[in-house]
């Protein structure tokens, strides 16, 4: 059953606001059958149902461009040439087209409640896109239920969980699948023939999902959009020749109307705010018009929520409770004009009612309300003031001026222009009532959200006490000579940049450019460092002097190859949202030769595995550990290889069959050991010393191990055993990212790996303790800038869709949820994964206390803390700071379009850091347990000596 709508509109919606209804002998919300309500609601609305029947037909995806044209332009050739039937209806005033434009988020779900309720949602609704629950607003649906409408739906299964129980057939299909382009609308037209033939529904609802599908995979431009629009053309045809056209005074009058919920972007993606992805369709189909130049309404753009008032008056419905939408004048042209201004009233009333409930002090009875005696003696003046005094004026001229018309029933012929200026008077408040409304969906209780900011503060704090404790704790014997220097502090000051900018609605939208200064910057501060110290030190020895110069020149190496890679990323994608149509290496890319691009993918491919392999020989450690790490980047490789080298070689459509899936999936299992594999045996694995006279004495000596060689092996078998588990993570990552990524984000993938592998070799050599803070917090502004890189935005229409479906053969919105976040959260996932390296490259000898200890403490919080703390706290406060500005500006032009997307961005961004963190502890964690475990073990085997044995094996017991 369906279930019951929550303060649904009834037969007050037919009065006045203020009326009292029980006063005059009749009931407000009677308890009717549904044939009687219907008949009373016919008869109070004073206006003749135009129509018995209605199909709405919803195209998803399509934007209102390519059936109308844009700025008055029609739409290109090859378009209308794909469309002949419907543009045919246009040009012949059979059918009337409107720019719709849809608020954001434009997705699927907020979209169709939006144009059944006439309510703005909010941009939560982005989440609950994934997992739609029943509306309980009030909406057209429900209203049709009441009157005993049956209604009939095929398509897009997000109606069946909108509204349960409501629909009598039904036969629906899931929407996310997006590698899906045929099979999803052959589904909804494959029952289109029986439906028109039967008579025992009044509504039909079809959602084809196809187009929305094409343009995830191939964009606007692919080569399937034109046979899909001629797909939806025929079926346009099929309606209007069935079920339109025989319509007359024997046959049920029936009104079809096409819409789009959104549109899409050149890429084929939508979610943002901008004129591609809001410029969806309303096609009304079936009217009685007398339109001499459908170009010029083709080119009037309305609001999506228009479409409710609209059909509600349409059909002697209630306007639903919470609609901000206003008429669409055009469609009641055929009707006379006293209905017509009857239709504006109504309407009227309904925005009066939701003012009200709005603005306890505002209500409209009579003389005595606020603000209305000040302006009935001046209805034909200028209403200003407050927004009650406002919509009390506009409102109150609109009634006066209705009335004094209605009054001239003899003359209403000869009183043509009071008509007009009555109706001009209704436009005024309906306009301004409406915008109003539509701003003040985004007030929210200020004391819940002061209470949230509240505890995201305190956790701030708390993040950042217990890093100022560790800074001190960890190595006490240099505070007191320690100073702050040039790079420290403009690190720490990215953080108040951030928080600045992100009360700017265009740094938000173009925050790419903050990280890539931010990064380049950096580097060029350390390497200025880097260049001051080649002539510090003339006073050593000639031979520390060469050691010191040719480490600073290693250094100055890795910082050029940041600097290098850092600009090609910066150029790669042109990012934001306002510069995107500005040329970049992409586009370029693009632009060339197909083959191109699957070069480039091999050929990063290839560089990832070697680079993979010349890393993990690099340093000290040999072994099985070595070998089994070498054979997982080797195999996973081919495996990663061989499925771009097939999928260049196929369609790109083609390739979504059984075996590319099966070939994915297999890349995902194997790549998964090797990842878990790695963490799991690799400090069981990792040689217990790394000289050959500590293995001489393993080998050789029945004596004790002596204490000094004990720290020494643990620290050093602790840290190679973080370096090759590091790595792994890091190659496994960059395979999964060639394999899920858009095949032109290939060379940044290899980039940002060359950043990790860079920054290693230059913090290994830095040798100092108290910049890992520093290095910490730069590995994180990496991240984020290759955030950017990849061609990212704080938009949603830059979110791959159709990569998170590789390797998928059914829908899943756990699995497919789980490959979104992978792609989109990238870089930040391999720079928060590359400090399970960083801990390997950081020097440790600080931390043998004495010459017989190991502090396990101090080893500890070296390994967990700055790693761990340091992204927490940086994230922490730049949520908070953002939570802060969101608050602040809820009542701006731009929060929907804007603001509101970027804090999602930011709460998954938590999620990311969260995640990143929790693996880098696990790993540490788990790493330093087991060798514990093994040094315990081999020191109950071998026996200690007799000075200090006790402590020893205390030390080891983590």
């Amino acid at each position: 059953v369906f279930p019951q709508i929550c303060l649904s509109s009834g037969l007050e919606s037919f009065y006045p606001p203020g009326y009292d209804a029980g006063k005059n002998g009749s009931e407000i919300q009677p308890n009717l059958p549904p044939r009687q309500l219907k008949s009373l609601y016919q008869e109070l609305s004073g206006i003749a149902p135009a129509f018995d029947r209605l199909i709405l037909m919803v195209i998803d995806g399509l934007p209102a461009e390519f059936v109308l044209g844009k700025d008055g332009q029609p739409p290109r050739k090859d378009l209308m040439e794909a469309m002949p039937y419907t543009h045919s209806l246009l040009s012949t005033g059979k059918a009337i087209g409107y720019h719709a434009k849809a608020a954001p988020p434009t997705v699927t779900m907020p979209r169709l409640k939006a144009m059944v309720s006439g309510a703005i949602g909010g941009f939560l609704d982005v989440a609950f896109n994934f997992n739609t629950q029943a509306l309980l607003d009030d909406n057209l649906l429900g209203q049709f239920f009441k009157i005993g409408w049956k209604m009939v739906m095929l398509g897009d299964d997000t109606w069946l969980r909108l509204f349960p129980g409501l629909f009598s057939r039904h036969d629906g299909v899931n929407s996310f699948y997006v590698k899906d382009t045929v099979q999803v609308d052959f589904n909804v037209s494959r029952h289109l023939e029986k439906e028109l033939s039967q008579s025992d529904w009044n509504l039909l609802v079809l959602h084809y999902l196809g187009l929305d599908h094409v343009g995830h995979i191939g964009g606007r431009s692919s080569f399937l959009m034109g046979p899909k629009l001629t797909e939806m053309d025929e079926v346009v045809e099929m309606i209007h020749s069935h079920a339109i056209q025989p319509q007359g005074d024997d046959h049920e009058r029936t009104l079809l109307v096409v819409v789009s919920d959104h549109g899409m972007t050149e890429s084929g993606n939508h979610g943002g705010s901008s004129y591609e992805e809001t410029d969806s369709l309303v096609l009304f189909i079936g009217l009685q018009n007398e339109i001499t130049d459908q170009a010029s309404v083709s080119s009037i753009h309305q609001a999506q929520v228009d479409l409710t008032p609209t059909l509600a008056l349409l059909y002697n419905l209630p306007i639903p409770k919470n609609n901000v939408g206003i008429l669409i004048a055009e469609t009641f042209d055929s009707l006379p004009e006293d209905k017509r201004l009857r239709a504006l009233q109504l309407n009227s009333w309904q925005l009066l009612r939701l003012v009200q409930a709005q603005l306890p002090a505002f209500s409209y009875g009579g003389s005595r309300d606020v603000g209305l005696s000040d302006h009935v003696q001046s209805t034909n003046g200028e209403c200003s003031g407050s927004i009650e005094r406002t919509l009390c004026c506009l409102y109150t001229k609109a009634e006066t001026l209705s009335h004094s018309w209605e009054s001239m029933s003899g003359s209403r012929s000869e009183a043509r222009n009071d008509y007009k200026v009555a109706v001009a008077a209704y436009w005024d408040f309906l306009n301004t009532a409406s915008e109003w409304l539509s701003r003040r969906v985004t007030d929210k209780p200020v004391s819940l959200l002061a209470f949230g900011i509240a505890a995201m503060a305190l956790s701030c704090l708390i993040f950042l006490a217990i890093l100022i404790c560790l800074q001190r704790e960890v190595s006490p014997s240099i505070q007191h000579v320690r100073k702050w220097c040039l790079q420290e502090i403009f690190v720490l000051s990215v953080v108040f940049i951030l928080m600045m900018s992100m009360s700017s609605s265009s740094l938000v939208e173009e925050e790419q450019y903050i990280w890539h200064f931010v990064t380049m910057t950096s580097c060029l501060l350390l390497l200025r460092q880097l260049l001051g110290s080649l002539h510090v030190g003339s006073f050593q020895s000639s031979l520390t002097l060469q050691k010191q110069n040719q480490r600073i020149r290693f250094q100055l190496c890795s910082m050029i190859l940041l600097l290098l890679s850092g600009r090609i990323l910066r150029g790669w994608h042109q990012g934001g949202v306002n510069w995107t149509h500005l040329p970049d290496i992409s586009k370029w890319l693009e632009k060339s030769r197909s083959g191109s691009i699957r070069s480039i993918q091999l050929a990063s491919g290839l560089l990832v595995i070697s680079l993979g392999l010349f890393a993990l020989y690099l340093p000290r450690p040999r072994g099985k550990a070595i070998l089994l790490a070498a054979f997982s980047f080797i195999s996973s490789g081919f495996f990663v290889l061989r499925y771009v080298m097939k999928r260049g070689e196929e369609n790109a459509f083609a390739f979504s069959n059984y075996g590319s899936n099966t070939s994915a999936q297999i890349i995902y299992a194997i790549l998964g050991i090797s990842a878990t594999t790695s963490f799991l045996v690799t400090p069981w694995l990792m040689p217990a010393g790394s000289s050959h006279d500590h293995s001489r004495h393993h080998l050789n000596s029945k004596q004790s191990i002596p204490i000094g060689i004990q720290h020494e092996d643990l620290l050093l078998a602790l840290k190679d055993s973080s370096y090759v588990i590091g790595l792994a993570y890091v190659i496994c990552c960059c395979l999964l990212q060639l394999l899920l990524q858009q095949g032109i984000n290939a060379m940044p993938i290899l980039l940002l790996m060359v950043q990790i592998l860079g920054s290693m070799l230059c913090y290994s050599q830095s040798g100092q303790y108290h910049t890992e803070l520093v290095e910490v917090a730069s590995l994180y502004y990496l991240g984020m800038a290759g955030h950017f890189a990849l061609g990212n935005s704080n938009t949603l229409a830059t979110i791959d869709v159709a990569g998170a479906f590789i390797g998928i053969s059914s829908h899943s919105i756990f699995l497919s949820g789980i490959l979104m976040f992978i792609i989109t959260y990238a870089s930040p996932l391999l720079f928060l994964l590359s400090l399970v390296m960083f801990n390997s490259v950081k020097t440790t000898h600080y931390l043998a206390t004495d010459a017989h200890t190991v502090n396990s403490g101090q080893l500890l919080k070296t390994m967990l803390g700055f790693p761990c703390l340091v992204p927490l706290c940086l994230n922490s406060i730049l949520l908070t700071s953002y939570t802060v500005v969101l608050v602040l500006m809820r009542n701006h032009l731009f929060v929907w379009s804007v603001f509101s997307p970027k804090y999602l961005y930011v709460f998954t961004t938590t999620v990311c850091v969260y995640v990143g963190v929790l693996v880098v502890a696990m790993t540490e964690t788990y790493a330093l347990l087991v060798l514990a475990f093994r040094r315990k073990q081999c020191l109950t085997g071998h026996g200690v000596e007799s000075t200090g044995g006790e402590d020893a094996l205390m030390t080891y017991n983590f």
